[in-house]
């Protein structure tokens, strides 16, 4: 399987010390399936960073003996997951709707874009349900992320080229 990374540089060497905390499926490197996707997070990160658009390009083929965690489409148990994941204050992490820890190598699913964002904002605000939540997430337009935490799970990766 083919995967893409956006950025405003060419990924040699995947880091996981430089990855940022509190994304959706937690610390780590992710990449995406779609070609198009890669390509305006390169153009957004290239603007906010400074750089040119780059879409690294990698093979992926899934690993044995790693704890995968895979989301088909958003639903409660997704969004549950985002949210405990974006929470700077969260503290459960044995708790299976969690990856601050990292329990999971791998984890797959759709993006929480800034459309879902406001969903989750309201949400937590207590101005609609989780199954209204949910119900909302239907309609929206779905991307999706391949979600990379730890140094086994990023051995599954080979570069294959770069894209600009």
């Amino acid at each position: 399987m083919i995967l893409y990374y956006g950025s405003n540089i060419e990924i040699e060497k995947i880091d996981l010390n430089l990855c940022r905390p509190y994304k959706d499926f937690g610390k780590g490197f992710y990449l995406t399936t779609i070609e198009g996707q890669a390509r305006k997070m390169a153009l957004r990160t290239s603007r906010i960073y400074g750089g040119k658009p780059v879409v690294s390009v990698f093979e992926y083929e899934q690993p044995e003996n790693v704890q995968i965690k895979i989301f088909d489409r958003p639903g409660e148990e997704w969004a549950r997951f985002v949210m405990n994941n974006r929470d700077r204050d969260y503290t459960d992490f044995r708790n299976e709707l969690c990856n601050l820890d990292c329990k999971y190598d791998i984890v797959i699913g759709p993006v929480a874009n800034d459309d879902l964002a406001m969903l989750f904002r309201q949400f937590t605000a207590g101005n609609i349900s989780i199954e209204k939540m949910v119900a909302e997430m239907e309609y929206k337009e779905l991307t999706n992320q391949y979600s990379f935490h730890t140094e086994i799970a990023t051995r599954s990766l080979i570069k294959a080229g770069v894209l600009s």
